[in-house]
């Protein structure tokens, strides 16, 4: 369905927003909304102390919501762009195929500032997380590769619209409070991806924007205010400025709406870097793993998706030597070298002493890439390369997944052991850690939401 729909797309998305209820989702649906709100809390346990969290600490007034990890208290919206900043900060939060593009880190931030505003029970947060965290995804689908191309970052002005959603869900705005939520969002999206010309830290934040805007569009509908109904397929609309190089597919937004849940597929990181270099450290590891020494490689050639070179590639003597541990998150060659050395790349191995260490950055100068065409990105996210070694040989190393979704599920232990690791990471002790992790367990079965207090420290 390219062609625009009869009926505004935003009062169909109300009629489904409206229409929420815990009997409409699956077993599996309500387990990856508990799976998604643990991996968000440690991940915002880990980054508590990071500079770029105390710097946002600084736009943050006072009041009774959490910031996790923070001993007081923030006004609701200074509560989610901490908690969203600090969730995404790391690239390390969930992602999904398709777009890519991150709900956790938005949805959840505005969900639990909401209900902390709100006093809301946890149903109303379970159902915010579902009910957003599809939005953002479904809405990633409808333009893949266009809202990067045109300089955007999709998380962030995506984001935008479902946290309105979601927060519309949260505090069961009627039908027409819902569609002016949607559209007044829209005028509230934003993020650039200029980040990547320096490293610098914007990126970061557009996850904890996108959930304080949300939050805003949708008490601003309640009390009254409007918004357009044509907020997405208008001639002035979401897509035409965000992505005005593809014609919107929406039937990948509305197609099975409310019967087949698309966020059953969320992918959980297994690395702290950027989505689609992830098969490709599977890649180097396993080069590494081979036997294969880095003073035995001449050079490595990287087929990839033509949409992932001037984020992740490109400039290749850049990316060869990033400026700083945030851009190395994004330079595929560094990733790769580091993965090959290190055995792995979680939050330790994206420090100064790693972007400077010689071996890295010698390693890193041979990895280079040709564009494939036939590279499934964005639909999937995969890895390959191949190494000519000094004596002549060739090896050749592919991952056909990415891990940490369907084809290779994140167990629930697994992801547990990512929590507590990040929790330790941030400086939380087990005793902490544990009590946080079963805290957040039950979230969603909770009375009220005052236990988030319980996540300050």
């Amino acid at each position: 369905m390219t062609e625009t729909p009869a009926t505004p797309i935003a009062e169909t998305l109300a009629d489904w927003l409206v229409g929420a209820d815990v009997s409409k989702l699956q077993p599996q649906t309500i387990d990856m909304c508990r799976r998604i709100a643990l991996d968000v809390t440690g991940l915002c346990i880990a980054a508590r102390k990071e500079d770029y969290v105390l710097a946002t600490l600084g736009a943050a007034g006072p009041g009774d919501a959490t910031a996790i990890g923070h001993a007081r208290g923030f006004d609701p919206f200074s509560a989610a762009l901490i908690n969203g900043a600090a969730a995404h900060g790391e690239d390390y939060d969930d992602t999904f195929e398709g777009g890519p593009v991150h709900s956790g880190a938005v949805i959840i931030p505005a969900a639990m500032a909401i209900g902390e505003m709100e006093q809301l029970c946890g149903e109303r947060l379970l159902l915010a997380t579902a009910y957003g965290s599809e939005l953002l995804c479904r809405l990633s689908l409808v333009t893949p590769k266009a809202i990067h191309k045109a300089g955007f970052h999709p998380t962030a002005v995506i984001g935008a619209m479902a946290a309105a959603g979601a927060v519309a869900v949260a505090l069961k705005l009627d039908k027409q409070q819902t569609v002016s939520a949607l559209g007044i969002a829209g005028s509230m999206a934003s993020g650039i991806i200029e980040y990547l010309a320096e490293g610098t830290w914007t990126k970061r934040m557009h996850a904890g924007w996108a959930a304080q805007s949300g939050m805003r569009a949708a008490l601003m509908a309640r009390g009254g205010f409007l918004g357009p109904r044509t907020v997405f397929e208008g001639s002035h609309g979401f897509f035409h400025a965000f992505a005005p190089s593809r014609k919107p597919a929406y039937n990948f937004l509305l197609d099975d709406l409310g019967a087949r849940w698309v966020i059953d597929d969320i992918i959980f990181k297994p690395y702290a870097c950027g989505t689609m270099t992830q098969p490709f450290i599977d890649c180097a590891i396993e080069l590494a793993r081979q036997g294969v020494k880095a003073q035995d490689i001449v050079s490595i050639s990287c087929p990839v998706g033509e949409g992932t070179v001037h984020r992740l590639w490109e400039p290749l003597a850049v990316k060869h030597r990033p400026q700083t541990p945030y851009a190395a998150k994004f330079s595929t060659p560094f990733c790769m070298a580091i993965g090959f050395l290190d055995g792995k790349a979680g939050l330790g191995q994206f420090d100064e002493a790693h972007i400077i260490d010689p071996a890295a950055r010698a390693l890193a100068a041979k990895i280079s890439f040709v564009v494939d065409p036939s590279d499934p990105y964005p639909d999937q996210f995969i890895g390959a390369l191949k190494a000519t070694l000094t004596n002549g040989e060739v090896r050749e190393v592919k991952q056909g997944f990415m891990r940490g979704g369907s084809r290779a599920p994140m167990s629930q232990q697994e992801l547990e052991t990512k929590f507590i690791d990040n929790a330790l990471y941030g400086g939380w002790s087990n005793t902490e850690a544990e009590g946080a992790r079963a805290l957040v367990s039950g979230l969603f079965e909770a009375r009220d939401s005052a236990s988030l207090r319980q996540l300050r420290i």
